[in-house]
């Protein structure tokens, strides 16, 4: 097992104190201080002994309530970092307290920091960080002296932040030297000279000389510094012990690995996992896996595939103190822990005995918070709460060695100082019935996949992964000076018919076979934004196809399009800005302007922004309509509705900006979703028949952290190639030349319309939801309701079958015509509120089977 023995109900028996093995080795020894007078736990309760790699200090003190290498009750770690805040709050008394701002150090102490801001009862609260972010101006700076990586920022989104004239807390796990509080207080100190400084950590273990250093820099400072800390000491290391230390680290990683590749022949099963070191030849316990609540798997199958949960993080509120957290972020978090928590509870099924919530270097606080709620919802019978690291440390399985195994796997995050191994510690050989990873955004990558997630897979029964959106500061003004991408240089529309608010990636390879997409999406090792499917290049015979159903339907849509254009100018805006969600949404933004240039002669502008299931719409893209428009002219357009994710995904993006209407338009909604409409049939719209080649020749949006950093648009493809095969201006001049004829039946409509009750339903939600639970699939996200959605599912998605409303006519006949190519059953229906509704095959991999017991067929 890893760390001290775990005894029924959780409670801890510490067997053998969790330093004696490198102190029998080493001579170091810790000693207890006498303290600040509290009565405060020993240090042999607070932190064990282990070794690493470092030129500058070979031993490592390992903190047991700190929740980076050893895995703890949340409930203990949140309360070491209240206490001190509270103990902080009464040395200053109210009226300090209430102007006083917590800094705290990465990576080690961001989430310490920011409990003991919380203790404070409201404290604004900041850490450093070593992950630069473009367009936010360095407010401070120091170095480190001990640590691996060494070179802190500041980044305050607010510059006034450390500017004021209140005390300064600064928090770090320990002090050794003081060195760190030196260099922090002295660079702050010379940009915003104050008065008083308290400096906090779980452990002060400054030599008497060290202490003597801090008096002086002080008093020539002309400050006060206060000290707080949960206990004290000193560490006690002989002569040479660097060397000696260095040493042993190279013994024991040499032994490691000719264990390891002695190994290598065994048979399945005893061989170390990859990814996992383990010095001095201790073998990792047998895995209890899960019983119940994973569809499709039963006990003893192998590693399920990684659950991504969606956690519901609130919008506009940052995934820590990078940037700073205010009291105000502090309460809408606190609100929405608990509903976070029961989604996670949902997800990991049944009430298991252990679960982990592993956090990721300077995430801390986040995933910290997330499982302390778990832990109070009673979801699992213990929750432990640590962290990964950028810090190599020695792993030995010895219950005096407060490191028992090791997971090593490559940095996630495209790091500034280049790519490196990244740790897990503790956590292998533990037991966990669960693990629940929880990064930000910017870390949620492919090399996440195939490095840290792939590297728990073989120690606990199942891996679950919590994403929370990176935050990017408001003051942050990336592209603003950028112009839109217009045609002929990015699109085959005309320069005065779209803008669009993107950055070309068309000279990467982003597209994947779609049965490979289908595996990864499903299994929550990629996210579908982040590659590309292979463009559908139609047959002949389908090509005939869209063009008697353009022919069939042209004023069909023309109608459509007028109705809901008169309806924007009517209720909306006389003088819209048109920002159709790409790419679904763009040929009718065209259209609409179009037709609002012929019947008006207005010339309304138009862009095209990109958004995307789970992660939100373009921020950037948001900002850059803000700088050039008034936010309340701006009317969001799309295709049409299916069962109206996207009209709630927009809803709940635009939360974090003034003045944008959340109200989506669309050509047609068969799913009552929204107010604004051309039609609410599920006809067919002869654009949802092909892709990029109806659609300006532009790919559907990508967003993939390697590509689109903080301060990018998301980003598509412009396809050249296919040039011969482009009808995308033939389309809008085909419904175009029917404006004039359609022109008196629209003014009829849309008197109608303005004078109808048009409240959204949400009917096609309701199919949804039934038809998921009848078909065995229970995953709304795998129902694409509507003749365009079931489109979209069969020239790009791995399709199970296709539910076609009874007797539904010739706007299906395309969908028949693919689903014949695929080999995809068509089943007729009675009760649909659409024509047809597609179904991606459920819990997809190659040579899986469906509900039905029936094998897909991946053509």
């Amino acid at each position: 097992m890893s760390g001290p023995l775990t005894a029924k109900k959780g409670k801890t028996i510490e067997a053998v104190w969790s330093g004696t093995w490198v102190a029998d080795r080493l001579g170091v020894s810790l000693e207890d201080g006498t303290g600040d007078g509290t009565g405060g736990p020993a240090l042999q309760d607070l932190l064990g002994l282990a070794l690493r790699r470092n030129p500058k200090r070979a031993h490592l003190l390992v903190s047991r309530v700190l929740g980076k290498h050893v895995p703890q009750s949340p409930a203990a770690v949140y309360a070491a970092g209240y206490g001190l805040g509270e103990r902080v709050r009464e040395l200053l008394g109210e009226a300090e307290a209430a102007s006083v701002v917590v800094l705290g150090y990465a990576e080690t102490a961001t989430g310490l920091g920011h409990c003991v801001a919380d203790g404070l009862g409201g404290a604004p609260y900041l850490h450093s960080t070593r992950r630069p972010v473009p367009g936010v101006e360095a407010a401070g700076g120091f170095e480190e002296a001990h640590s691996h990586a060494t070179s802190h920022l500041l980044l305050p989104e607010d510059p006034k932040l450390l500017a004021g004239p209140g005390p300064l807390v600064l928090v770090d796990d320990e002090f050794s030297t003081g060195n760190t509080v030196l260099n922090t207080i002295a660079d702050l100190h010379a940009r915003h000279p104050r008065g008083h400084y308290v400096v906090v950590a779980l452990v002060d273990m400054r030599s008497e000389s060290d202490r003597d250093r801090l008096s002086a820099f002080a008093a020539e400072l002309g400050a006060r510094v206060d000290l707080i800390s949960l206990a004290s000491g000193t560490v006690s290391l002989p002569e040479g012990v660097l060397a000696k230390g260095q040493a042993l680290v190279e013994q024991y990683e040499a032994e490691a690995a000719a264990s390891a590749s002695a190994a290598a022949p065994s048979a399945a099963g005893s061989q170390p996992a990859a990814g996992e070191s383990q010095p001095g030849g201790g073998q990792n316990q047998p895995l209890r896996r899960l019983s119940s609540g994973v569809r499709g798997s039963a006990p003893g199958d192998g590693p399920h595939p990684t659950i991504r949960v969606e956690l519901g993080w609130p919008a506009g509120i940052p995934d820590g103190g990078r940037h700073g957290f205010t009291p105000a972020h502090r309460a809408v978090l606190e609100a929405a822990l608990p509903g976070m928590a029961d989604r996670l509870t949902a997800a990991l099924g049944g009430t298991p005995e252990r679960v982990l919530v592993l956090g990721n270097e300077e995430l801390m606080y986040a995933p910290l918070r997330l499982a302390q709620a778990l832990e109070a919802s009673g979801a699992a019978a213990e929750v432990r709460f640590s962290t990964t690291t950028r810090s190599p440390v020695l792993a030995v399985d010895d219950p005096g060695y407060a490191i028992r195994t090791r997971l090593v796997f490559p940095a996630h995050d495209a790091p500034a100082d280049g790519p490196g191994d990244r740790y897990a510690y503790n956590v292998a050989g533990a037991r966990f019935d669960a693990v629940i990873a929880v990064v930000d955004s910017a870390g949620d990558t492919a090399e996440l996949r195939t490095g840290l997630l792939a590297a728990l897979a073989p120690h606990t029964g199942r891996v679950l992964l919590a994403v929370i959106p990176s935050y990017v500061p408001d003051r942050q003004e990336p592209i603003m000076t950028a112009e839109p991408l217009r045609g002929p240089d990015f699109s085959s529309y005309a320069p005065e018919d779209v803008g669009w608010l993107l950055q070309d990636l068309s000279g990467v390879e982003l597209e994947a076979p779609t049965e490979e997409r289908e595996e990864a999406i499903q299994a929550g090792d990629a996210h579908y934004a982040e590659s590309l499917p292979v463009e559908y290049q139609p047959s002949p015979e389908y090509q005939q196809l869209y063009q008697s159903a353009l022919t069939a339907s042209a004023a069909r849509m023309a109608r459509a399009v007028g109705t809901v254009t008169e309806t924007v100018l009517a209720e909306r805006s006389p003088s819209p800005v048109l920002v159709s969600l790409a790419r679904a949404g763009t040929p009718v933004g065209v259209l609409m302007r179009r037709w609002a240039r012929a019947r008006h002669g207005l010339d309304l502008p138009h862009y095209a922004v990109s958004i995307v299931r789970g992660r939100g719409i373009d921020a950037n893209a948001l900002r850059w309509l803000a700088a050039h428009h008034d936010p309340a002219d701006v009317v969001f357009v799309d295709g049409w509705t299916g069962k109206g994710a996207i009209t709630r995904e927009l809803r709940e993006a635009l939360g974090e900006f003034e003045g944008f209407n959340p109200e989506i338009v669309v050509l047609a909604d068969p799913g009552s979703c929204v107010e604004t409409y051309g039609t609410r049939e599920d006809f067919l719209i002869p654009s949802a028949c092909l892709n990029s080649t109806v659609s300006g020749l532009v790919s559907r949006t990508v967003l993939r952290s390697d590509l689109v950093g903080p301060a990018d648009f998301h980003g598509a493809k412009f396809y050249r190639e296919l040039a011969g095969a482009d009808v995308s201006v033939a389309f809008v001049d085909t419904v175009s030349a029917h404006f004039e004829e359609v022109a008196e039946a629209v003014d009829a409509e849309v008197k109608e319309l303005l004078a109808a009750d048009r409240t959204p339903t949400w009917v096609g939600w309701r199919a949804v939801e039934r038809i998921s639970e009848e078909y065995g699939i229970h995953d709304v996200n795998l129902v694409k309701p509507g003749v365009g959605e079931t489109t979209r599912v069969l020239l790009r998605r791995v399709p199970w079958k296709i539910l076609a409303q009874r007797g539904a006519g010739a706007d299906l006949d395309h969908v028949r015509l693919l689903a014949e190519q695929r080999g995809v059953p068509v089943e007729e229906v009675d009760g649909l509120p659409y024509s047809c509704v597609g179904l991606i095959h459920p819990r997809f991999t190659r040579g899986a089977t469906g509900a039905d017991g029936k094998a897909v067929a991946a053509k």
